[in-house]
């Protein structure tokens, strides 16, 4: 059964949609592998290595834009998103290029598909920052991915959750505790969970991995790069130059 915290994120994807993709869309590409707002480009940064003639599955996949640029190198691709409205913007952008990207709504803490069935997984700020037990989806991760696969994940850099979510000056200044691991949550007019976003340190993200069964390859913090003016949320050229936005997690199926 789906989690609170699934629940309640499905419905706020399916309702913000829409909007999200007309404001992103431009800047994520319908074919293109865009790791997080500072414009970290797979095409430049080969994270996931050589993907042609690899089963590859995208997590959390939104419009499956990442999914698409990855049918275009070659991989042989499967994504899946838990809003069916994200999926139905996947479906837009196919019939827009003419390309057929194989995508399924499901939940990451139980995923449909067969034990050792893929090569890479990859997630781009998809699924992980909004379930309630990351260790279930990392596990999940590892039964789907051949032995020697690889994962790559970007999440919210973790230092983020002690300033406030502001790209502006007042973003610099911490106001809560790193350590504190209250998720960030929205609530309706009655109280019911609309959405939520779960806060885990930098040593939780490493100790999950290992948890998992998973090996921790690498550690990625990108660095604002310069003439990049765009405005995400949170994120800035202000705060880019002061403290990190991202982290990318690599990890091996060993």
């Amino acid at each position: 059964m789906p989690s609170l915290s699934s629940r309640a994120n499905r419905g706020w994807w399916d309702d913000n949609a829409d909007d999200y993709q007309v404001e992103h869309g431009e800047f994520l590409r319908d074919t293109g592998f865009i790791w997080c707002p500072e414009g970290l480009d797979e095409a430049d940064a080969h994270l996931l290595g050589e993907v042609r003639g690899r089963r590859v599955l995208e997590i959390g996949c939104g419009a499956a834009q990442c999914a698409r640029w990855l049918a275009g190198q070659g991989a042989e691709v499967a994504a899946f998103d838990v809003s069916h409205r994200q999926l139905r913007h996947s479906r837009r952008i196919d019939e827009a290029t003419g390309s057929r990207v194989p995508v399924v709504q499901a939940d990451a803490e139980a995923l449909p598909f067969a034990e050792a069935v893929f090569d890479l997984a990859c997630s781009a700020f998809g699924a992980l920052p909004f379930v309630a037990d990351p260790l279930a989806v990392l596990r999940e991760v590892r039964r789907v991915l051949r032995p020697g696969g690889r994962f790559v994940f970007s999440v919210s850099h973790p230092i983020r959750w002690a300033f406030p979510d502001d790209p502006g000056p007042h973003g610099l200044t911490s106001d809560r505790s790193y350590f504190d691991r209250s998720p960030y949550e929205e609530r309706d007019e009655d109280g019911a969970l609309t959405y939520v976003e779960h806060h885990r340190t930098m040593a939780d993200w490493v100790n999950l991995v290992a948890a998992s069964g998973l090996r921790l390859t690498g550690l990625l913090e990108p660095e604002w790069p310069e003439g990049h003016q765009r405005v995400w949320g949170g994120w800035s050229p202000l705060r880019g130059r002061h403290i990190p936005g991202t982290a990318v997690f690599s990890c091996a199926n060993s």
